[in-house]
């Protein structure tokens, strides 16, 4: 009896101390696993939101690619300062005294130590009262309970801890969680049957691009040469720059001098990030669906890739006086964390951005330009060349694309409800996450996916029923983008509204390849043409009959205006709103009502009348919703 006694007490005692450790500051809105790039930024606009949120993460530090990884090299959006990324970019220009400070090398024009990012990523997780982190910390178990998700986390020093919260965020680098719930995903290149892209393989298959593991070096002033590694064979990195010993380089177009590889990510403070594609130190391994346990095995090998690759620089370019850097990670060998991972799982979400809807967006069935969240200027940019047998894959060395923005399907997966995926995870294809990849782009989806989270909570409503719109708003208040018009920066007035008018369609900008960045404009400051205004039908149907009855080529401001008035007439709108005021708030000049009236002014002067964005919401894939 004595013994029945005991176990039923200690039944009790399991229960109680179980519901204890679910409660308080175990219970939150939101969880995010992984605190990398996505991570963070979902933490901080959910928290910013009034959602009681908690970052899992693996390390010590924040920001993972850009930190942990070694990436410390931004590539693209350097005029798309959108949301979270613009001010991160700002506190490292601050940090360092001035934006020209971080232009220190030739592959970036934001380039930082990897110390300096955690910091500054920690300072800004440690300003939002609503935001908790838990670092050297493992997701265990996740599983779904009604409405909610049971989590248990292993915290170093601290024992196994359950987490209850009502939305789950997967910002992991390679997926990891997604699988764990049961998410269906793609690894490797998709077939060009499947998704019809042109520059697709015929067949699918599961090669996924290199990795690296980075290294900072810095200058000692003296010899710091490493032993010689273990298997060194300096033929293996002979071409990564023009010297003696390269012979038969495999891109005889980009041999470069020495003093170019090194320069190449130059870090402030006489700093060298050692992340060099042209046979350095990419090493090719798919690890995605190892254990991790597995992943530590595998990547001493990638890890003593690099070694070797310093060992070159060192002993065969004569930089012997460059070592890795001794104050920037807190790691036996000074190494980074993680390694750069380029490709992770890919679910299948609500949505799958393909190269299509970036180079012909306003051609396809389903109109995705409407319901964009994060804009990208990069071109497809693969890394394939330590694989054997890349000869034989397409070539997408950066292949050129026009800027475009990412539509907020790619971030909710199918058939599993209270989960958002952020970082390289999202629904693409596996060519556009070369594009998709980049930091910029990834810092912009865990701030969406940080929106989307808040905005379900707030309304309590699933996050496929929160409103495509309610999501952009929030973008929007946060000063980001939703399309890559680079017509007026954030900072004017004039933004939203053509942030707003381009996401419904009524005018299309118009994007093209400008070498390693793209542009796309609204073209706000060129005269409006009437046949411009196709998308204003798919809005207002009944605008079409009124404005080729008129047969007009041009509108003048006085024609614009009453056409705007008519379709708020016929849509029984009270439009309060006054063309003057309009004018004088937006800065505009010249309210000639006889002359033409430009792009720009149309936009605004729809935007503020209509308010179509508003007032005509959009399904998940952009049809609108009657």
């Amino acid at each position: 009896m004595k013994n029945l006694f005991q176990i039923f007490y200690g039944m009790l005692l399991m229960v109680f101390t179980i519901s204890c450790t679910c409660s308080g500051e175990n219970n939150v809105d939101i969880l995010v696993v992984g605190g990398g790039a996505s991570g963070v930024t979902s933490g901080i606009q959910a928290a910013r939101m009034g959602a009681t949120t908690l970052v899992v993460e693996e390390s010590s530090w924040l920001g993972g690619m850009l930190t942990s990884a070694g990436v410390s090299a931004i590539d693209g959006n350097y005029n798309l300062p959108a949301g979270l990324w613009g001010e991160f970019k700002t506190r490292l220009a601050d940090y360092y005294g001035g934006l020209d400070s971080l232009n220190t090398g030739w592959v970036s024009k934001v380039l930082f130590e990897p110390s300096v990012g955690n910091k500054i990523f920690q300072e800004m997780v440690e300003a939002e009262k609503n935001l908790k982190v838990w670092k050297h910390a493992h997701l265990k178990e996740i599983k779904r309970e009604g409405d909610k998700w049971i989590a248990k986390v292993s915290v170093e020093g601290e024992g196994i801890k359950i987490v209850q919260a009502k939305i789950l965020i997967d910002a992991t680098e390679l997926g990891d969680v997604a699988k764990m719930c049961g998410v269906k995903y793609d690894i490797g290149m998709e077939s060009r049957e499947d998704t019809h892209e042109d520059i697709a393989p015929e067949k699918k298959n599961n090669i996924v691009q290199d990795i690296t593991y980075v290294a900072i070096l810095k200058d000692y002033g003296k010899d710091v040469t490493i032993p010689r590694p273990d298997g060194y064979n300096p033929n293996e990195f002979a071409c990564s720059c023009a010297n003696p010993i390269c012979t038969t380089p495999k891109e005889p177009d980009r041999v470069w001098s020495k003093e170019m590889m090194m320069t190449y990510g130059k870090l402030p403070n006489q700093k060298y990030m050692i992340n060099w594609p042209i046979e350095g130190n990419d090493y090719y391994i798919n690890l995605i669906e190892m254990t991790p346990e597995e992943r530590t095995h595998a990547l001493e090998n990638a890890k003593h890739y690099t070694m070797c690759f310093i060992y070159f620089i060192q002993h065969e370019l004569g930089y012997n006086t460059l070592g890795l850097a001794d104050d920037e990670y807190p790691t036996a060998d000074k190494l980074p964390f993680i390694p750069y991972h380029r490709e992770s799982r890919r679910i299948h979400g609500l949505v799958r951005f393909d190269l299509n809807h970036i180079t012909n967006p306003y051609t396809q069935k389903e109109k995705l330009y409407r319901t964009c969240i994060a804009v990208g200027d990069y071109p497809v940019d693969h890394h394939h060349a330590r694989y054997h047998g890349y000869e034989e894959l397409p070539n997408l060395y950066f292949h050129p694309i026009p800027s475009f923005g990412l539509p907020l399907g790619a971030l909710i997966p199918q058939n599993i409800e209270g989960m958002i995926v952020a970082e390289k995870s999202i629904s693409v294809s596996n060519i556009v996450n070369g594009a998709t990849r980049l930091q910029p782009v990834v810092l912009q989806i865990g701030q969406a996916a940080g929106a989307l989270a808040a905005l379900a909570l707030k309304h309590n409503q699933k996050i496929s029923e929160v409103p495509v719109r309610d999501v952009q708003n929030a973008i929007l208040n946060a000063k980001g983008y939703l399309l890559p018009y680079l017509d007026v920066p954030v900072t004017d007035v004039k933004f939203a509204s053509y942030q707003r008018i381009g996401a419904t369609g009524i005018l299309k900008g118009e994007g093209k390849n400008v070498d390693w960045s793209n542009q796309t404009w609204l073209k706000a400051d060129t005269v409006l043409l009437a046949s411009e205004l196709e998308g204003l039908f798919d809005v207002y149907p009944l605008a079409k009959e009124k404005l080729n009855k008129s047969g007009i080529e041009t509108l003048s401001i006085q024609d614009a205006i009453q056409l705007i008035l008519e379709i708020g007439n016929e849509e029984n709108l009270d439009i309060t709103a006054d063309p003057e005021t309009i004018w004088r708030t937006f800065k505009l000049q010249d309210l000639n009502m006889t002359r033409n009236i430009l792009r720009g002014e149309m936009a605004i002067l729809i935007d503020q009348m209509l308010d179509p964005f508003n007032q005509k919401q959009v399904n998940i894939t952009g049809e609108f919703i009657q």
